[in-house]
């Protein structure tokens, strides 16, 4: 960890909670719906000290140079708050992993972060030690989590200790890291091509930096509450509205599950004043029964992000005079990069705005396309109106991916975010997400790569090759649907074929839920457009919306 050099203005997360605190300590930072509590700014502050000093007792980070890394597998929930500003104080790095992973993904995870410390909720506590059967990394010091219904069972497979009762009593100010503004402070996972996870390196400069231009850019307010719908393993938990509201010092609602009555209640019950949500969440919002009966005249604006956006769906929203938008954004960049201007016409319903204050977008011929000379020329400038893939440049944009240092220089080589999505500009600006550049797709706002779903079908006995293309859904966006051919000696007709609830439940141990395709169907032999090459391109022809 480097020292900031004379006069670097303070671009780091350190000291948030506590200069928060002094500034706001009575106001409520966060409340956690699921218990009913209630945190000032002061409380929270804290709680990070006394979780800042249970770190530094553990030795996190004081066996090297490099800052070390806690891991966190959660739902939302305090302690991962506590855990984000205690590892701010301290200069270590936090890596929250998505309890939605089945044992080889998490597994996978935790040998890229090599975490020193380990905080575990106790419903997942049995996935978590199946994972640390088979990772390669050194077992880290466990702590877990208890919730309300959990007995003595329900953590028996971890070697761990409770959370609780290792935090010191101390809560007084703890001496606070200087990190450099470039030192990473967040590790994100997202997905790869292959689905191999690929860990995002947030520094403590863009998390400040993609704050700042959230705030200038969408206008919130020291008074504005939310009710937080994404999970704290995802820069939407992270970077669209929770930090930024506490740079402001404004309120975040948290809760373990998500259930579309219960953020409307707590919009109704809290004043919620924005919100942010993937385009299913807020479909189920609208069809549910408290969607008439709910009061959302304190809503200042919503915005939709994570894939496209049904005009029925925006306009169920403007029909109760709440501004719902489409926004963009990704792990890579931010994720706050563009917004819509005031006034905007509904006509550009389906743009995601003009970039926001501190960000470059531009549109280049996709990779690939036209001539190839191999030299190292930057990539040509679309005209207006012309699909290309979307880049982006802004000072929140993260530096790489850890330990993986190929898709780091695919993605970030030349001071560009390649995003691999489509886009294009109209005349007035406004920019259009047109779909992806590879065949990775969006379901209820989480990246489903086909390569890794193809490659757990293709383990089953009765499957000789297999396509996963993505089909609409009305609930999640896009879900995946798998194209079969059947291994010798199985026909689709026999009584012994396989069955999409057979296939899910052989991906169970295998794959996220969220992941398995949702529909199946079987061809004699995959099409080819080459010798040995699957012609997905037909495959989504025929079996495609």
């Amino acid at each position: 960890m480097s020292e900031p050099g004379p006069g670097t203005p303070q671009e780091w997360v350190g000291a948030w909670s506590e200069r928060r605190a002094a500034l706001t300590p009575d106001r409520e930072g966060l409340v956690d719906a699921t218990t009913g509590r209630r945190f000032t700014y002061a409380e929270l502050d804290r709680r990070a000290n006394r979780t800042a000093r249970l770190l530094r007792q553990h030795g996190v980070g004081a066996a090297s140079d490099a800052a070390g890394t806690v891991a966190v597998v959660s739902r939302n929930r305090p302690a991962v708050v506590d855990l984000f500003f205690a590892t701010g104080k301290t200069g270590n790095r936090l890596a929250p992993l998505s309890h939605r992973l089945a044992p080889p993904e998490l597994a996978a995870l935790l040998d890229r972060v090599d975490p020193e410390i380990l905080v575990v909720e106790a419903p997942f506590a049995d996935t978590v030690s199946v994972a640390l059967e088979t990772a390669d990394a050194a077992a880290p010091r466990i702590l877990h989590l208890a919730t309300a219904s959990d007995g003595a069972s329900s953590v028996s497979t971890l070697d761990s200790t409770p959370y609780a009762s290792a935090l010191p009593e101390d809560d007084v100010p703890v001496e606070t890291a200087t990190p450099a503004p470039g030192d990473t402070h967040l590790l994100l996972h997202t997905g790869g091509s292959t689905g191999t996870p690929k860990e995002t390196k947030l520094t403590h400069r863009g998390i400040v930096w993609n704050s700042l231009n959230t705030i200038t850019a969408w206008g919130l307010r020291a008074d504005d509450v939310t009710p937080m719908v994404f999970p704290l393993f995802h820069t939407g938990g992270w970077n669209v509205l929770t930090v930024p509201l506490w740079h402001m010092g404004g309120t975040v609602v948290i809760a373990r599950e998500f259930d579309p009555g219960d953020v409307l209640e707590t919009i109704d019950e809290e004043g919620g004043t924005v919100l942010v949500a993937v385009p299913a969440v807020l479909r189920m919002m609208t069809d549910h029964d408290r969607w008439t009966e709910t009061d959302l005249s304190t809503l200042r604006f919503a915005k939709s992000g994570g894939g496209p956006c049904h005009k029925s769906v925006m306009e169920s929203w403007w029909d109760r005079g709440v501004d719902l938008s489409q926004g963009y954004g990704l792990t890579e960049c931010g994720p706050n990069n563009f917004a819509m201007p005031e006034g905007w016409p509904r006509e550009k319903a389906d743009s995601v705005g003009k970039p926001v204050m501190h960000v470059d977008a531009r549109v280049v011929e996709p990779e690939g396309s036209g001539d190839d000379d191999g030299s190292s020329d930057p990539p040509e400038t679309v005209a207006p109106g012309t699909v290309g893939e979307l880049q982006l440049r802004s000072p929140h944009a993260a530096t790489g991916y850890l330990d993986n240092p190929e898709a780091t220089a695919d993605t970030f080589g030349d001071g560009w975010v390649s995003t691999g999505d489509l886009a294009r500009v109209d005349a007035d600006g406004y920019y259009y997400i047109e779909g992806r550049t590879k065949h990775m797709f969006v379901s209820g706002g989480e990246n489903v790569y086909p390569a890794e779903v193809e490659d757990a079908i293709a383990d089953h006995p009765s499957v000789a090759d297999v396509v996963v293309i993505p089909i609409p859904d009305d609930r999640w966006g896009q879900v995946g649907k798998a194209v079969i051919e059947p291994a010798p000696g199985v026909t689709t007709d026999d009584a012994d074929a396989l069955t999409l609830d057979e296939l899910r439940e052989f991906l169970d141990d295998r794959l996220a839920r969220y992941k398995h395709p949702r529909e199946i169907a079987f061809v004699e032999s995959m099409p080819t457009s080459g010798p040995d090459k699957i012609d997905r391109g037909a495959i989504s022809d025929r079996f495609g919306p």
